[in-house]
């Protein structure tokens, strides 16, 4: 006799009290490389009669109906091979000894990109547009003829990237050794760094520089005052160091003299300059090799900037600390904390992105918002007044990406277009003059521009 629920004396034929009864929940999908989707998930609350053996992720394409398949054994989960300009919704099983579960509620879609042209635009004092100069630009250029960059990430005058085929470029100013070159040069055109292919993403800030490869290791180089490099040291590198020999880094992000970073088991570490509580250890004592923040093991992305860091959890709530001057912690005051705090209790939040003295997130709903320092209508609200809590940016619901720089923000919309608001100082709004808007004015006419790298006072976006 099949094995059936006889709750309340009724039969219900196919039950299983064996089988994995709930899904996985599952958490925002993001790129990851060149051709996948990553994407976290908590194990389901029922696991029926044993123990998960498995988990699978099946991106769905909403063009052709083909399914692509990614197992893991923790969060986040990849899936890869898929196509650059196609949308894939996300959904995960867990399997135990009995058979799968059924399929989690779907994730956000994504769209893959697999690189694109590269513009710049904005302050090129120390050559960091890449187009061979050392001029400011107030609209876009294009650097090279190449279409096959895939992420960009400016520092204080100098621009680093990645390119579709792995390898890692940067151009600009050498002097706090972070261009990778092994010498304190400027450059105003692009140059490799290395000879590897296997680089998946970079994060650089004023004078550090943090990448992970597709091995799943670790790399800084920049200046090593505070320990910044996690070198366990105060050294200076103008190459990439690995930190540690572990292989299960997932995304990092450069502060200030520092690093923060997310591990595939979900857990946050942090190493390098503390003087604002940024590397949210409880304490602001500067650490030289990594340190985990707290005990949580269900961190999904991080971003941080100066002194302030922002992080955002699996299960959609948004987190942040350090420095809090002009409210930039988004906690309705100007304290400092030292440790995680979280902004209100949505678990809505999709994206984060913090710099100096503002901050910017998007929500799942589309939706933008932004605030801290305001001085020059950076939060764009319309006003130059601080905001200690996050204000709405207009009332779009078709926000898809968005970038953070010096008293400036910016902002991609679902049908392509580039917007941008805040300090114009140095043309880096894009509106070919100087002059600061504090609300969101489109850069160009263009719909095809996929994603954005802002910088300290110059800008790079990818179409």
């Amino acid at each position: 006799m099949p094995i059936s629920d006889t709750l309340g004396g009724f039969i219900r034929p196919g039950y299983n009290p064996l089988l994995v009864t709930d899904a996985p929940t599952i958490g925002a999908a993001s790129a990851s490389g060149s051709d996948g989707i990553s994407t976290t998930f908590t194990a389901p609350s029922d696991v029926g009669g044993g123990a998960i053996t498995s988990y699978e992720a099946i991106a769905t394409d909403t063009v052709t109906a083909a399914v692509f398949t990614g197992t893991a054994a923790s969060s986040p989960i990849v899936v890869s091979g898929l196509t650059k300009g196609q949308t894939y919704t996300v959904t995960v099983s867990a399997t135990n000894a009995y058979g799968p579960s059924g399929g989690s509620a779907a994730s956000n879609s994504i769209a893959i990109f697999n690189g694109g042209e590269l513009w710049m635009w904005g302050e090129g004092s120390e050559g960091e547009l890449g187009e061979g100069s050392t001029l400011d630009r107030s609209s876009p250029v294009q650097v090279g003829a190449l279409t096959n960059w895939l992420q960009t990430f400016g520092g204080a005058k100098i621009t680093l990237a990645v390119k579709a085929d792995g390898t890692a470029w940067s151009w600009g100013a050498g002097g706090y050794w972070q261009n990778g070159l092994g010498n304190n040069t400027n450059y105003s055109s692009p140059k490799q760094i290395g000879a590897l292919t296997t680089w998946v993403s970079i994060s650089a800030s004023y004078n550090n520089v943090a990448a992970v490869q597709s091995s799943g290791t670790m790399w800084c180089w920049g200046m090593g005052n505070y320990g910044g490099n996690g070198q366990g040291n105060t050294t200076n590198y103008n190459s990439p160091v690995q930190v540690g020999a572990l292989t299960n880094w997932l995304q990092a992000s450069s502060g200030y003299y520092g690093c923060i970073a997310v591990k595939t088991d979900g857990t946050l570490w942090s190493w390098g300059r503390n003087n604002k509580g940024q590397l949210g250890v409880g304490n602001t004592t500067n650490y030289s090799s990594p340190k985990q923040v707290g005990a949580l093991t269900t961190w999904s992305k991080v971003q941080a900037s100066y002194f302030t860091v922002g992080a955002i959890k699996t299960d959609g709530t948004l987190w942040m600390w350090g420095e809090n001057g002009a409210g930039q912690l988004g906690q309705g005051n100007t304290t400092d904390k030292n440790s995680p705090v979280q902004v209100g209790a949505l678990t809505d939040w999709l994206e984060v992105s913090t710099h100096y003295l503002h901050t910017v997130a998007l929500k799942t709903d589309g939706t933008l918002w932004a605030w801290g320092g305001n001085a020059e209508g950076q939060v764009g609200d319309g006003s130059t007044t601080n905001r200690s809590s996050p204000v709405q940016v207009g009332a779009l619901t078709t926000w898809s990406r968005i970038g953070i720089a010096w008293k400036a923000s910016f902002a991609m919309s679902e049908n392509g277009t580039l917007w941008a608001w805040g300090d114009n100082a140095n043309g880096q709004l894009g509106q070919g003059n100087t002059t600061d808007y504090s609300s969101p004015v489109q850069v160009g006419a263009l719909t095809t521009w996929d994603r954005i790298g802002s910088g300290w006072k110059s800008i790079g976006a990818i179409k």
